[in-house]
């Protein structure tokens, strides 16, 4: 099994700390810096790396949280007064975004702006775009893009320090998609199947060569109904998949129906839509590290 180099090089020459992009108190009156706002702590942790120490970089939702429908406290309205930048995912995801800035001058810069959407293959939300982008290195890239640009645009006189750090992060997500690739390749063909509670895979199976099953396509609403669970048991039982997996921020009750009916096994545990407070994923390039070597060990068993 690959194993994964640690990146914390690049966290010491970004300043990635995770204090510095998940929810906090107001900075202190001496902090000057421009705040700039993500919606979740993914983008987060990647808008620190571009920015450094030159800006504030904060998240609204705190590890752990889900984020689909998320409802933003009083505090989080606060913080989002003052505010110079936000920062939101789109395609559908933050369902809550438009309530949390009606009433905030903020400009706000989405992220997946630019990527070609991949629609939910099945389910209630059949067709849509499925928000999940960031799960794949290669569109990251695009999302490392956005976040140089409105850097740069609110604070022009650091704007080479945005590009130049920007420019060493996609060098970076490119090296990691192709260690992605590189642990996945060792699934056996007939067990290339991903069996995941949420739809939440479809851009990283779509890289590294992967069949996609999911009980829900996005969010946990109508989760584990008795056709979605049947549906998943027989497709695991027809490939015979040895894993099935579940994500971090959701209720897995129904996909411990589907491995005990199905004779697989629950693998561990799969980050998606939140960074954990610290280990095992307290960046978002150790959450596509971890779930890459979460799934070629299940699959590969």
């Amino acid at each position: 099994m690959p194993k994964f180099p640690s990146i914390l090089a690049l966290a010491a020459v970004a300043g990635l700390t995770l204090a510095g992009c998940t929810s906090s108190p107001d900075p202190a009156p001496t902090d000057n810096r421009p705040v700039v706002l993500a919606t979740f702590t993914v983008i987060a942790d990647m808008a620190q790396v571009v920015a450094g120490d030159d800006l504030r970089v904060e998240s609204v939702t705190r590890p752990g949280a889900e984020i689909h429908d998320y409802e933003p406290s009083p505090q989080d309205l606060r913080r989002g007064q003052g505010a110079q930048l936000i920062l939101e995912n789109g395609l559908g995801l933050e369902t809550w975004f438009q309530r949390f800035t009606q009433d905030i001058d903020a400009p706000t810069v989405t992220l997946s702006e630019g990527v070609t959407p991949i629609p939910v293959a099945s389910g209630e939300y059949t067709g849509r775009d499925n928000p999940h982008a960031w799960m794949s290195p290669i569109v990251a890239q695009t999302y490392v893009k956005n976040i140089v640009t409105a850097f740069s645009t609110l604070d022009p006189q650091n704007a080479a320090g945005y590009r130049e750090r920007g420019e060493a992060y996609s060098r970076e997500l490119g090296s990691v998609a192709s260690e992605l690739s590189a642990a996945l390749e060792t699934i056996p063909e007939n067990r290339r199947f991903l069996a995941t509670c949420e739809g939440a895979f479809s851009y990283l199976a779509r890289d590294v060569g992967l069949d996609e099953g999911f009980l829900w396509g996005v969010n946990q609403e109508n989760e584990g109904t008795p056709q979605q669970i049947s549906g998943l048991i027989r497709e695991v039982r027809e490939r015979e998949v040895p894993t099935i997996f579940c994500e971090s921020t959701v209720n897995n009750s129904a996909q411990r129906q589907v491995a005990a009916d199905s004779g697989a096994q629950l693998g561990g545990l799969l980050y998606v839509d939140s960074l954990s407070d610290g280990p095992p994923v307290g960046s978002y390039l150790d959450l596509l590290r971890h779930d890459a070597q979460v799934i070629a060990e299940g699959l590969t068993r």
